[in-house]
Parts: structure tokens; C-alpha cells; sequence
């Protein structure tokens, strides 16, 4: 949990804010709290990271070949999406009995095929076809962090991690791209979609505390972020990947 302090000219405090989640948007930081979205500026792009609890930062080369590279990413983004939605009805599927997971869940899948329209639309705009599903080697080594055995809600909290991991990574990346392409539409297109994957990350993140409780959440997140700053360090910078 964060706590934003506000103080006045002498140093006294003024003010304590409570902060559920914070994102870096054009200099500025955006902090989501009770009562909404809030900016503060002159914050690092490393604190960014540190927000999403990411370990390790995408190398910088990536969204300057991802941009030479824009159709690849379209396709590649939009069966990110069409997964996304896909994982969360499984998740539906696997635990009807957990009503407050039935009914997060139920509006993300809609959100995130509602995003997989979009992506199909920029394609369309620029006259780009869909074309073949890739190979998602981040995903598939992800999946090699999972525990094996354990309990019902023990692998539902893996599931929820690895679904909440995935969410953040995603996040930095629409980020990147809303910064650093020069495409005036998609800059905005991957503004919104950052919004949204960041609310998606702590929706999962807040699931699975409430099944298995802050403190073996906090401490598996943590080796889930150790494991998957491996995994980026590993992975070729392609410019036809999104992850």
C-alpha cells in the first residue's frame, strides 16, 4: 500500500492520501485513489515500474523496433486481447461458486474483447490483415513460474498472479508506445489501453488476497516478479511481439 504526504511551506503535514495504484503518463504521475485519478510530477519512470512491482524494465530498444515493425505488433496485440478475455472466462468457467471472482471477471472479459475489436480496427484503418497467431514464448515461460499441486484457491491465486503479471507487463508496454510512437492515433489508443490494463493488474492482484490473505499473496507476488525479470532478461528485444 502507498501513502501519498502532503505537506505545507514549513514542512508541516497537511494531508495523507491512500494510493491503490500509480502510472507515468506524459511527465506526469497518476496516482488511482477513493476518489479517483490524481497526477503529481517530476516522479522517475523506474518509480513507474516500481508501481506495477516489475523488476526489471523493457529495454528501450524495443518500442523503436516495434514501431518499424507496426502491423506485426497489431496482430500480435490483438490475439493478446483475444486471450486475455479467453483466460478470464476459464477463470469463470473453473470457479463458478466464487460469485465476487464470477462478477470481476464478467465485465474484464467484455472490456478485453471490446479492445480486441479495436485492435482489428486499426488494422482495418491501415488496410492490414489479422494473419496467423504467433508463438508467445513470454506466456508459455510464465506458465513454468506456476506451483504444481496445492489446494483449490492455492491454484486459483497462481492463475490470478500469472494473469495479474501479465496485466502490468502490458501495461509498461502500452506506455512505451503511447510515449514514443509517432502515430498521433495510436499514441492515444495505447493511452487508453494502458488506463485499462493497469485496473485490470490490481483487480486480479486484489482477487487473490482475498482468497489466500495479504501476507502469502505478497510474498508469492514477489517471487513471481523475481522469476519474470528473468525471463525478459532472457528473451530476444523482437519487434513483432508485444511481450
Amino acid at each position: 500500500m502507498l501513502f501519498i504526504v502532503e505537506r505545507d511551506k514549513n514542512g508541516l503535514i497537511i494531508e495523507i492520501n491512500q494510493v491503490e495504484i500509480a502510472i507515468w503518463i506524459n511527465s506526469k504521475l497518476w496516482f488511482l485513489n477513493m476518489n479517483g485519478w490524481l497526477y503529481l510530477c517530476g516522479m522517475s519512470e523506474k518509480f513507474t515500474n516500481h508501481m506495477l512491482g516489475l523488476q526489471l524494465p523493457t529495454d528501450p530498444r524495443w518500442v523503436n523496433i516495434a514501431q518499424m515493425n507496426i502491423e506485426d505488433i497489431l496482430v500480435d496485440h490483438a490475439y493478446c486481447e483475444q486471450k486475455a478475455a479467453s483466460s478470464c472466462i476459464s477463470l469463470i468457467v473453473q470457479y463458478p461458486d466464487k460469485k465476487d471472482l464470477v462478477d470481476m471477471m464478467t465485465p474484464v472479459v467484455a472490456e478485453e474483447w471490446s479492445h480486441f475489436e479495436r485492435v482489428i480496427e486499426q488494422l482495418n484503418k491501415r488496410g492490414m490483415k489479422l494473419g496467423k497467431q504467433r508463438k508467445d514464448e513470454y506466456v508459455i515461460r510464465l506458465q513454468g513460474i506456476l506451483k504444481k499441486g496445492g489446494g483449490r484457491e492455492e491454484q486459483l491465486v497462481e492463475k490470478l498472479l500469472m494473469n495479474a503479471l501479465i496485466e502490468a507487463r502490458s501495461c509498461e508496454r502500452f506506455k512505451m508506445l503511447h510515449l514514443h510512437i509517432e502515430d498521433e492515433e495510436l499514441k492515444k489508443f495505447y493511452y487508453e489501453l494502458m488506463v485499462s490494463e493497469a485496473g485490470h493488474y490490481k483487480n486480479f492482484l486484489s482477487l487473490a488476497k482475498s482468497y489466500m490473505g495479504e501476507e502469502y499473496v505478497s510474498k508469492r507476488w514477489k517471487e513471481f516478479l523475481v522469476e519474470e525479470a528473468k525471463i525478459i532478461e532472457s528473451l530476444e528485444v523482437r519487434g513483432d511481439r508485444m511481450h
